[in-house]
């Protein structure tokens, strides 16, 4: 038996309840896992309210992020006792996920715990702070460097956000913040911001094609009018770092800033993310996020608790990383 926040729908409303379940309940799969924690993404706080046509099969188990123990392997990379972490692959929408104190899925979903990386602090980065990572990594890659100039991240004070802020800072980065939430500048500041700015300032596109050029690189998790906003806004040859849509899907630009500034509009999935690269992501996070400041971001929470907070998450009143103890 295991312990679940299992999600029923009637009549188009999901709700949720704890309950005690057989083994045999869960999905197919080659690896069992004892989770030991799970955390709260914006993704899930669409499941856990019906929203988003997300999930397509009840009685369900959200939770798009777990790391445990393994407790059973038919898989040739995973054994008994091995410590694993699972982000992604659509688990907590398509297939039963973290929120529960076992998951059973695909080996091939799964990425060692890092040495030395706790499975607490594995889940206050989760699927944000591995999103935050993999944005780092694409702006890189397009050849941003510290000393190009600021480096702006939208909804600082979410998980992508805050993890984004910490990691682009300790790698000498200067870091301006955007976040509609005033009373959050002095955490984002010691997350390492330079600067903290109102979301308002670039929360509407000026409607011009070009504005005087301010950032040279972005990680948006807003998307939206934002991004419209800032895209006119790069330096030459900057890029963004796209990865989020709270603040809408619809992008209405032009093409000018492409065109005439090179700026260059990177999508960064982090579901089906390839698992070398997924590996590369988790042995920067160990390295370049400095663990004291994580810590510093962590709000811990029960399953009981979920459903609350996943109301919260979805209104912008969570900030940080949520990490749900599912027990040793």
């Amino acid at each position: 038996m295991f312990k679940a926040l299992l999600l029923t729908e009637k009549d188009g409303k999901v709700t949720s309840a704890i309950e005690d379940l057989p083994d045999d309940r869960l999905p197919a799969g080659d690896v069992l896992v004892r989770v030991h924690n799970s955390t709260l993404n914006y993704k899930d706080g669409l499941v856990l309210n019906g929203l988003g046509r997300l999930v397509k099969t009840y009685p369900h188990v959200g939770g798009v992020d777990f790391a445990g123990t393994v407790l059973e392997s038919q898989h040739g990379d995973y054994k008994a006792g091995d410590q694993v972490i699972l982000t992604g692959w659509r688990v907590g929408e398509v297939h039963w996920g973290g929120f529960a104190e076992k998951a059973r899925v695909k080996g091939e979903w799964l990425v060692p715990l890092p040495k030395g990386l706790s499975t607490e602090r594995a889940m206050a980065i989760g699927t944000a702070g591995f999103t935050a990572m993999l944005c780092v990594m694409a702006l890189e890659e397009h050849g941003l460097r510290p000393d190009h100039g600021d480096v702006l991240v939208t909804g600082a004070a979410g998980g992508v956000g805050s993890v984004a802020t910490a990691i682009l800072s300790r790698l000498g980065y200067r870091v301006v913040c955007s976040s509609g939430r005033a009373e959050q500048a002095d955490y984002l500041k010691s997350l390492g911001a330079a600067e903290v700015i109102d979301r308002t300032s670039i929360a509407t596109p000026s409607g011009k094609p070009l504005d005087s050029e301010r950032w040279a690189g972005a990680i948006d998790s807003v998307g939206g009018s934002t991004l419209a906003a800032i895209l006119p806004q790069m330096k030459y040859r900057g890029a963004v770092a796209s990865c989020g849509l709270a603040g809408g899907t619809k992008l209405e630009t032009t093409v000018i800033p492409f065109i005439i500034r090179g700026v260059s509009l990177l999508g960064v999935d982090s579901v089906m993310a390839p698992l070398m690269r997924r590996k590369v992501a988790w042995a920067r996070l160990t390295k370049d996020l400095p663990m004291e400041k994580l810590d510093g971001m962590i709000q811990r929470a029960t399953l009981e608790e979920l459903p609350t907070l996943g109301k919260a998450i979805l209104e912008g009143k969570v900030s940080g990383r949520v990490v749900v103890d599912l027990g040793v």
